[in-house]
C-alpha cells in the first residue's frame, strides 16, 4: 500500500486532484450513494432549474459497467499520462497556466455539451488536454498497442478511431480534439506563429493563487516563439501572464507513450 501512497503523491497537484475526483465520483455512482443521474448533464436541468453542479460532475463522471469499465480505464490512463507529462513538461512551474487552460478547455466542452445535448463530458477534457500534448510533442514518435509507431501529431486522431472501436462513438473524442485545437491556436499559434493578436492570457488572480515555481517554460514541448518584431513590444509566452518567460520553438520534444 505504500507504493501505491508513494505513486500518487508523485503525481502532480493538479493532475492528483483530476484523477483522485475522476476516481471518486464514479464511484459514488456506481454505489449507489448518489443517483448517478444527478451527476449527469442534464442542460435543461441546469437552465431551469440551477443544477449548476451538473457541468461540473458531468465533467468527472463516467459510468462504470462491464461494457465500459474498459473505455474507463483506458481514459483514466490517458488523464493520468498526458496530464502528467503536459503539467511537469511545457507547464512546468506555471501552475496558473496550466489551470486556465483546463478551465478554457472545460468552459468551452459545457458550451459544447450543452449545445448538443451531452450527458458525460470526460472523455472531451481528457482529449483536449492529449491534443495539447501532442501540439507540443507533435514530431515525437510515439508507441501505441500492437506496437504501431507514429509521430504524437496524429495520437489524438489515432485514439479517436480506438475509441469509436471501443466504445462506438466519436463525438467526445472529437469534440476534445476541436477544443485542444481552439486553445493551442489562440493561446500559441495564431499570437506566436502567424503574429496575430494574443486573445487568450492567463488572468493575473490566478497567478496570484499560483505562483510561478520558476520563470520560463521548460521541459518537453515548448510553445513557439513570437516574431522579433514583436518580441521587442513584451507580452508573454506560455499562457499569457506579462512577460513570465517566453519559449523557444522546440516543439519535437517529449516523452514517448507509455514510457520514460
Amino acid at each position: 500500500m505504500s507504493d501505491i501512497g508513494d505513486w500518487f503523491r508523485s503525481i502532480p497537484l493538479i493532475t492528483r486532484s483530476w484523477f483522485a475526483a475522476s476516481i471518486a465520483v464514479p464511484f459514488i455512482g456506481k454505489l449507489g450513494l448518489i443517483d448517478f443521474r444527478n451527476l449527469m448533464l442534464f442542460p435543461e436541468l441546469v437552465i431551469s432549474k440551477f443544477h449548476l453542479w451538473r457541468p461540473v460532475t458531468a465533467t468527472l463522471y463516467f459510468p462504470i459497467t462491464p461494457n465500459t469499465g474498459f473505455l474507463y480505464l483506458v481514459n483514466l490512463y490517458f488523464l493520468y499520462h498526458y496530464s502528467s507529462r503536459l503539467e511537469t513538461g511545457a507547464f512546468d512551474g506555471r501552475p496558473a497556466d496550466y489551470i486556465f487552460m483546463l478551465f478554457f478547455n472545460w468552459i468551452c466542452i459545457v458550451i459544447t455539451g450543452m449545445l448538443m445535448n451531452m450527458r458525460l463530458l470526460m472523455i472531451p477534457l481528457i482529449m483536449s488536454v492529449l491534443y495539447v500534448w501532442a501540439q507540443f510533442n507533435k514530431d515525437t514518435v510515439v508507441s501505441f498497442w500492437f506496437g504501431t509507431r507514429f509521430k504524437a501529431h496524429y495520437l489524438p486522431w489515432v485514439i479517436l478511431v480506438f475509441n469509436f472501436i471501443i466504445g462506438g462513438s466519436f463525438v467526445n473524442e472529437l469534440t476534445g480534439n476541436l477544443v485542444g485545437h481552439l486553445y493551442f491556436f489562440l493561446m500559441f499559434k495564431y499570437p506566436m506563429d502567424l503574429g496575430g493578436r494574443a486573445f487568450l492570457s492567463t488572468p493575473e488572480f490566478l497567478y496570484r493563487f499560483f505562483p510561478n515555481r520558476r520563470g520560463g517554460v521548460s521541459g518537453f514541448g515548448v510553445p513557439p516563439s513570437r516574431p522579433a518584431a514583436q518580441e521587442q513590444g513584451g507580452g508573454g509566452g506560455g499562457g499569457g501572464g506579462g512577460g513570465r518567460g517566453r519559449g523557444r520553438h522546440n516543439w519535437g520534444e517529449g516523452f514517448r507513450l507509455g514510457g520514460e
